[in-house]
């Protein structure tokens, strides 16, 4: 449950990792697979139940896309990270990726 309006309105496009509300940045920590990070070229490497993730990372990024603009229209700022960025232990190897 949200405890600010300024929170529950970052809530309405998605639910972020981390909402720092007095700079209105909403943070997501995306899951490259799910996210569909680098998908060109994984989505030719899909295998087993290949039609499914298809149709699930694409609806998952359509997703990404849309609350991406509603936080924009609500003037908060999204910011994607990669997981495998932050579970690398590289001390700067965060990388900002907007969808």
């Amino acid at each position: 449950m949200c405890h600010s309006s300024a929170v529950c309105a970052c809530c309405k496009a998605g639910t972020p990792d981390i909402a720092i509300t007095k700079y209105r940045i909403a943070i997501f920590c995306d899951s490259e697979f799910f996210h569909g990070y680098n998908w060109e070229i994984k989505k030719q490497k899909m295998g087993h139940n290949r039609e499914y993730w298809i149709k699930k990372i694409e609806c998952n990024m359509a997703r990404d896309r849309e609350n991406d603009l509603k936080l924009i229209a609500m003037d908060w700022v999204p910011m994607h990270f990669l997981g495998r960025r932050y579970k690398s232990g590289q001390r700067n190897a965060w990388k900002l990726s907007k969808i």
